[in-house]
């Protein structure tokens, strides 16, 4: 007679309550799944752009994000902050093609606080713009990585040529 083995009463519970576990719940709980990091919101940022998806570019910012551009004008040191909502629904509907194309980024985590400073190149229609460098901050969230703050600067000089 052949003998089959058999489990431990206390081993055959845990295979069963491993069992229904595996089957009511989630193969990786939701906190531990693949979430982009920061820098890969900033780049989903731009292509998003690219592509006119107001409500994705939506999506990856948080309900008290703000925007602020800085630059020279006349020469003088000038910043002004920009709606978010009003900069998301401007890139949604213009009738131009907006390229921002990012470079030389820098990307800091300090728990839930990152911080992403890009070079960029924005390409207008096809021809440059002007240029210079994003700041952005994230924080986490329990949806992910979201921009809660951007900043950027504005410059035509030594901008890239294609």
């Amino acid at each position: 007679m052949r003998r089959i083995p058999t489990f431990e009463p206390r081993l055959a519970a845990l295979a069963l309550f491993l069992a229904a576990l595996a089957a009511g719940a989630p193969a990786v709980p939701a906190a531990a799944q693949e979430t982009p990091g920061p820098g890969e919101v900033v780049a989903l940022l731009f292509r998003h752009m690219k592509a006119k998806d107001g409500d994705a570019m939506r999506a990856l910012m948080h309900p008290e994000a703000r925007l602020v551009t800085t630059g020279l004008r006349e020469g003088v040191p000038a910043a002004s902050v920009v709606e978010v909502e009003r900069w998301i629904q401007g890139v949604a509907s213009s009738t131009r093609e907006l390229d921002e194309r990012i470079h030389d980024t820098e990307v800091d985590v300090s728990g839930t606080l990152a911080s992403v400073w890009t070079r960029y190149d924005l390409f207008v229609d096809g021809a440059i713009s002007h240029c210079g460098v994003d700041h952005v901050l994230l924080v986490l969230t329990p949806d992910g990585w979201r921009i809660i703050h951007l900043s950027d600067t504005r410059t035509t000089e030594g901008c890239a040529a294609s």
